[in-house]
């Protein structure tokens, strides 16, 4: 797999593609609603990205862009082999990738000055607080990140941060957490969940990761999130999140979608059992109506972007 995210106009974002998915997308693109690729490395790098534009008839726009706006390129190509190899080549950082088409750089206009935050001491230290909650729990993306960042402080009568400012706190932040999960080593406790839940997906049982907001949101949106043959679910929602990433353990939410007590007793078994196999320690005292807890738990989960 390629270690990228792709986003298409018509609001699809496939994580982690193999070479032939990427193929695939580019030769799809080019109908009404469906007519660019957006590719970017995991994790996702402020202005560093890949992208693509193509109308049925015509020939590819390809650009990319390495962090600044006096290292963003265009090319024009004919064909969609030539795209493919290109991004193929640029999500596996190649050596010499790029040498294919006939690159020219874009004037992408002066860059403007983003004027410091004007916040007191205490402000400034609730605001990257919370902002540095979210990136542990690392389900975030960078827009998602800047836009908390940017209405964290508002009140009725005063917006503190501008859209430009949060931004620029935003990706401050994440490059710093990105530089951190650069020194773990090795599969994440959040890795092996994601693995459990996968398993457990496969079995018939919908698993969802940092799903809604709270508890009542889950459990009335977790039915229309399973396929006509699932047996049950399990999920966890975005306190469940910030209480692992404080150190808390991570409280599971399953049942079964016929609402029996027997059919929810089955899925918690198998729910732990899953969790078990992928080397996680859940603590269960088999009774239907309580939850599940992973704990001890070691939250590191690396971002995507």
């Amino acid at each position: 797999m390629l270690e990228i995210a792709v986003k298409t106009e018509n609001g699809e974002r496939h994580v982690r593609v193999s070479g032939e998915e990427l193929a695939g997308l580019v030769r799809r693109i080019g109908a009404d609603g469906d007519r660019f690729l957006v590719v970017q490395r995991i994790p996702d790098l402020p202005d560093v990205f890949a992208q693509v534009w193509h109308e049925a008839g015509g020939g590819y726009t390809l650009e990319h862009r390495d962090g600044a706006a006096d290292r963003h390129f265009q090319a024009l190509v004919d064909r969609p082999d030539a795209v493919i190899a290109a991004l193929t080549g640029w999500a596996r950082q190649e050596t010499g990738w790029d040498a294919g088409p006939a690159w020219s750089l874009l004037d992408m206009g002066p860059t403007r000055e983003v004027p410091p935050l004007d916040l007191d001491a205490v402000e400034r230290e609730e605001l990257e607080r919370c902002v540095r909650q979210v990136l542990v729990g690392g389900y975030v993306s960078r827009a998602e990140l800047a836009e908390l960042a940017e209405e964290y402080l508002v009140t009725e009568d005063r917006r503190p941060v501008s859209r430009e400012q949060a931004k620029e706190l935003a990706d401050r932040m994440w490059i710093e957490r990105v530089a951190e999960q650069a020194t773990w080593q090795g599969e994440t406790d959040p890795e092996r969940l994601t693995r459990a839940f996968s398993a457990l997906q496969e079995a018939g049982i919908t698993a969802r990761e940092n799903f809604t907001c709270c508890r009542s949101c889950g459990q009335s949106e977790i039915g229309g999130e399973g396929g006509p043959d699932a047996r049950g679910f399990v999920y966890f929602h975005s306190q469940c999140t910030d209480a692992a990433a404080a150190g808390h353990g991570l409280t599971l939410l399953y049942g079964g979608f016929d609402g029996t007590s027997e059919t929810t007793a089955a899925i918690g078994h198998e729910v732990v059992a899953a969790l078990e196999a992928a080397g996680l320690h859940a603590e269960w005292d088999h009774d239907p109506g309580g939850a599940i807890t992973v704990t001890p738990l070691d939250w590191r989960r690396r971002l995507v972007g």
